[in-house]
């Protein structure tokens, strides 16, 4: 294969944020799993085979031989798993002398081992493949590997298809790619991948109907005005009442009764006028178009949200611009309470996003169907309003007149003074009775409205819901990313037309694209809809490189440069901030280029920035497997291509050495 100079591998002073894939070496990082039930040697075994599946690797060792140290059984399934988890992802030649010694321990005392035992059949079929030589035909070892179990094929694909080496290796690949081409989308990922990253949505709040405000001077004109208009009745009763004005009478009541029923028709006309007016405010467009909410704070998001959904649900025929002016006045009224139903310390403005979204679907209903602006009609005074109110303003007019022409000729100056004291009073006692009524009703209609409200949004809340009962689960997620990473490798294999027995080792760099939203599961490491990935290929001439972006919701990638280099262009290889938990790797080369990886898995959730980073650190770094990577690179920037060579022979002088010790198992 012809390798190229170092030039233009890096230009200028290049920067990658990224994170590991098959790093390790002089790394000492703390491991602080999370809280789990692993309490018994069982719980602690079965943790690490979860972890296992999630391809967590270092965490599932750890869990896996800490089971064992505590005594749990060993049986053929425990040392199935065993061996899956310490080569898992590698060839025998990236294996170190301690874990040879285990792998050799785990051999040295087998359990019993029945034939018809599925556990049984995975193991014999992993030491026929550290065993497999020269003599070995692909035929003959994919008929054995495909005569297990379903469970146990998965694993052999899915962790151990480095173990191989020539034409078994290209042919172990080969199927394994089969079946990451083929799982790649399974569980239609491309419907529910992005489901992992949406937030858990918050239930549903409305904003609380505001209680009555009633002003101190209504109270006290209605108080005042009441009783002073009872007083001058009583008198001008009296005062007709002695002077046999019958008549009089007649008309005083008849006035009163009038002036009932022109408030009872007055004051239900006047809260559907101010109810409507409120109503009209809540479309008019505010005054100032932008609010002084912080960018970062919550507000500030709840604002971008409103925008980035009503553009999103446009009338048809609308364009985008024209409907967010149109709807400007009713955006800010909602943007206002949500912002006021929400705000509290550590609410995720994403966890209302369902809701907003919500919101602006059903204006755009609303105005599509003509009923955003309903409320217009259902306010408007009905007939039976004005009959009642135009017969009161009447039979008020008539019984005053009748009742005055009686007093006059009773007593004029006692009877006037009394008159011009009720028609004021009566006013000034009327109008704010009228305020005191609508502020009452506006009460007991808000609180109808909210009901109503909340009811419709819960019904929306739960269909949301029941949209995102199928979440995937981080080990779902784990396993369409393993297939990714293989379907990415066998591609960058055939640009570069190379075999898979051509290849000492492979790893990746993945670090969160600038667009990329991140989520983890409770007790899994971050997980990104957009990946930047590096791919190292490693030869025996050198080393392939391919830096491309990966959208992880649609299982798509695309290619964004290609670089081969010597090994001897490799000047060092370094990782820094451990102790602050933000490891930084850097890649040196001779030519004084320097590769920057900001290591993923470093970050924190705003919502737990008073818990401990570490775990969570410690698993992101182990699914990117950085520890192996860096040993990979820190070997060749050491030896350069002595390191192939003197793994080659360490690796051939350690398989013969177990298959010495094995003989005995495969007969």
């Amino acid at each position: 294969m012809t390798t190229h100079s170092t030039s233009n591998i890096a230009q200028g002073n290049a920067y990658v944020g990224v994170q590991a894939n098959v790093m390790t070496g002089d790394v000492h990082h703390h491991h602080h799993a999370p809280p789990d039930p692993s309490s018994t040697p069982q719980g602690e075994f079965e943790a690490g085979v979860r972890y296992l599946d999630r391809f967590l690797l270092d965490t599932a060792r750890k869990h896996i031989e800490r089971a064992v140290t505590r005594g749990y059984p060993i049986t053929a399934r425990v040392q199935f798993y065993r061996l899956v988890a310490l080569l898992s992802g590698r060839t025998p030649r990236q294996l170190e002398a301690e874990e040879w010694r285990r792998l050799l321990t785990i051999w040295s005392d087998p359990p019993n081992l029945d034939e018809r035992d599925e556990w049984t059949l995975g193991l014999r079929a992993i030491l026929r493949l550290l065993n497999a030589d020269d003599t070995a035909t692909p035929k003959a070892v994919t008929k054995e590997l495909e005569s297990l179990p379903p469970r146990q094929q998965g694993y052999i694909y899915n962790h151990l298809d480095g173990l191989l080496e020539g034409a078994l290796r290209n042919k172990l690949w080969q199927k394994a790619v089969a079946q990451a081409q083929q799982h790649q989308t399974a569980g239609n990922r491309l419907d529910r991948a992005w489901k992992f990253f949406h937030p858990m949505p918050i239930p549903p709040r409305t904003r609380k109907a505001a209680p009555a405000v009633i002003a101190m001077t209504d109270r006290v004109k209605v108080g005042t005005g009441g009783a002073l208009l009872l007083l001058a009745t009583g008198k001008l009763t009296v005062l007709l009442a002695v002077n046999g004005e019958i008549g009089g009478l007649v008309g005083l009541y008849g006035a009163m009764a009038g002036l009932a029923a022109f408030g009872v028709a007055g004051a239900d006309r006047h809260f559907r006028h101010s109810r409507r007016r409120a109503k009209d405010s809540e479309l008019r467009p505010p005054r100032r178009q932008h609010t002084d909410a912080r960018p970062g704070g919550f507000a500030g998001k709840i604002d971008r949200l409103f925008t980035r959904y009503f553009a999103r649900y446009v009338p048809e025929g609308m364009a985008s611009a024209q409907w967010l002016a149109e709807t400007a006045g009713i955006r800010r009224h909602l943007r206002n309470e949500v912002v006021d139903a929400y705000r509290e310390e550590r609410v995720d403005a994403e966890r209302v996003a369902w809701l907003v979204r919500y919101l602006a679907g059903d204006v755009r209903t609303r105005w599509t169907q003509g009923t955003l602006t309903a409320y217009r009609q259902e306010l408007r005074a009905p007939l039976s309003t004005w009959l009642l109110q135009i017969t009161g303003a009447i039979t008020l007019t008539t019984g005053l007149l009748w009742a005055a022409s009686a007093v006059f000729s009773a007593a004029v100056l006692p009877g006037t003074l009394w008159l011009a004291l009720t028609v004021p009073t009566a006013i000034t006692a009327t109008r704010a009775a009228f305020r005191i009524v609508a502020e009452r009703r506006r009460v007991v209609a808000d609180n109808a409205y909210r009901t109503a409200e909340q009811a419709r949004r819960m019904e929306a809340y739960h269909r949301w819901m029941a949209r995102l009962a199928d979440k995937p689960t981080d080990t779902e997620m784990a396993a369409w990313l393993e297939c990714d990473r293989k379907v990415i490798t066998d591609r960058a294999l055939q640009q570069f037309r190379l075999q898979p027995s051509q290849v000492v080792a492979h790893a990746f760099l993945e670090s969160p694209a600038r667009s990329a939203r991140k989520r983890r599961a409770a007790d899994g490491p971050w997980r990104y809809t957009h990946y930047r990935l590096l791919l190292f290929l490693l030869t025996e001439d050198g080393v392939r490189q391919i830096d491309l972006e990966l959208d992880f919701r649609r299982a798509a990638h695309r290619d964004t440069q290609r670089l081969n280099y010597r090994f001897h262009a490799i000047s060092a290889v370094r990782i820094d901030g451990l102790a602050l938990d933000k490891p930084t790797f850097h890649l040196t080369l001779n030519s004084g280029e320097t590769i920057t990886v900001q290591v993923t898995g470093t970050d924190t959730d705003p919502t737990e920035r008073n818990d401990d980073p570490r775990p969570v650190t410690d698993l992101t770094l182990d699914a990117s497997g950085l520890r192996q990577t860096l040993h990979v690179l820190e070997g060749v920037a050491a030896e350069g291509k002595d390191w192939v060579r003197h793994r080659r022979e360490q690796a051939d002088d350690r398989l013969a050495e177990l298959s010495r010790r094995t003989s005995g198992l495969l007969d």
